[in-house]
C-alpha cells in the first residue's frame, strides 16, 4: 500500500526538470568559458573603455 495518491503533474515535472538541468549542465560544459576566461574578456573590455576615453579628453 502507498502512503497516499501520487500526483503524476508534480512527477512529470520533476522528470523534465531535471532533464533541463542535465541539458543545461552539458552545454556550460561545451560552450561555458572559464572564470580565467571572463576575467581576462573584462579586463580587456576596461581597457579599450579608458583607452577610448582617453582619446575623447585629447580632443
Amino acid at each position: 500500500m502507498t502512503s497516499g495518491p501520487v500526483n503524476l503533474n508534480r512527477f512529470r515535472k520533476d522528470k523534465a526538470r531535471a532533464k533541463d538541468k542535465a541539458r543545461a549542465d552539458e552545454n556550460a560544459v561545451k560552450f561555458g568559458r572559464s572564470k580565467a576566461q571572463k576575467e581576462l574578456e573584462k579586463a580587456r573590455a576596461a581597457k579599450a573603455t579608458r583607452d577610448l576615453d582617453q582619446l575623447k579628453g585629447e580632443e
